[in-house]
């Protein structure tokens, strides 16, 4: 984070910040994700809290959702801004930082890859690493297109890129979390074939009042 964003403020490189920007949302998701799931463990239950905090990796996979959405909606309006006039950028520099943001981001997609499938909460700071590292292989091509070529454009097309990408995917896990905490039910889940199969089942006359959540 530190290296992308004194390389890209020192190079006016609009991707390598929009790559910063979703690297200190990681930062912060995953700082959010291991307090959400240490205050669950640890917390246990209570006569106030019967059910315990496990409710908060909820709420943290929400907040990385709004993150995220906010650094992709920055990077977009500023990346649509500089086509009007884009800045010569050193493709070197861009090449060799992306490349470095490249190689920590699959480390960590790696470690949280299989608590994603069990986790909404590690799911949300899996997919921001997911994005992020799209983004630096996003930052590593217009660094190749820079260097190769010098077309002005390659960095705040990818930026663009980047942001487009990133907004879909921190809506869907938005809606995940909202869905959790208003206590919808499961998108799998058809409740009126649950009713009626309940219905179907020997000695029941009615079925009503169902919850599913």
């Amino acid at each position: 984070l530190v290296l992308e964003v004194a390389v890209g403020l020192s190079t006016s490189s609009l991707a390598l910040l929009s790559d910063a920007g979703h690297m200190f949302t990681d930062v912060l998701g995953v700082g959010m994700a291991l307090a959400a799931i240490f205050a669950a463990r640890s917390a246990g239950t209570s006569d106030r809290r019967t059910f315990g905090l496990y409710r908060a990796e909820v709420l943290a996979a929400l907040a990385n959702a709004v993150l995220l959405c906010g650094v992709a909606g920055w990077v977009v309006v500023e990346g649509v801004r500089r086509f009007a006039a884009p800045p010569q950028i050193p493709g070197l520099p861009l090449l060799l930082t992306a490349l470095a943001g490249l190689a920590a981001n699959v480390v960590v997609f790696l470690l949280l890859r299989e608590g994603a499938r069990e986790s909404l909460n590690v799911r949300g700071a899996y997919l921001e690493v997911l994005a992020d590292l799209l983004g630096s292989v996003g930052v590593l091509a217009a660094g190749v297109i820079t260097l190769t070529t010098g077309w002005a454009y390659a960095d705040p097309l990818v930026a663009v890129a980047i942001g487009l990408f990133v907004v879909p995917r921190a809506v869907g896990l938005g809606r995940q979390a909202v869905r959790i905490l208003l206590q919808a039910a499961p998108g799998h889940v058809d409740v009126p074939q649950v009713r009626a199969e309940l219905a179907a089942l020997p000695g029941v006359r009615g079925v009503h009042d169902v919850h599913v959540w």
